[in-house]
């Protein structure tokens, strides 16, 4: 089952207060970018953000499962109605992410 347009389009707004956030349809569902850092999927309505310490320590429940089936595990997040929880869990996990590699031309 992919997600729904609404869903996608709530959680973006929703982690919008850690910078800009652009959603993108990856095979069938949606990869979630912060200022040009992927951090995270939206799989079958429902955020996965990847792993990382910074991520980790601001968890309210830390809740590991894959996305789909055969990929490994992120944090599910349950909770996606904090605006400002989520936020800091984004920032805080991009900034642990390392920078996107530069495609060749």
């Amino acid at each position: 089952m992919a997600s729904q347009e609404d869903f996608v389009k709530y959680i973006a707004d929703q982690c919008s207060g850690a910078g800009e956030i652009v959603t993108r349809k990856m095979f069938g569902d949606y990869g979630i970018y912060c200022d040009g850092k992927i951090f995270g999927l939206i799989c079958d309505d429902c955020l996965f953000i990847k792993p990382t310490d910074a991520g980790k320590a601001l968890l309210r429940e830390v809740d590991m499962r894959p996305p789909y089936q055969g990929a490994k595990d992120y944090f599910f997040i349950a909770d996606v109605d904090d605006r400002d929880y989520l936020a800091a869990l984004v920032s805080a996990t991009c900034k642990s992410l390392p920078e996107p590699k530069k495609r060749k031309r």
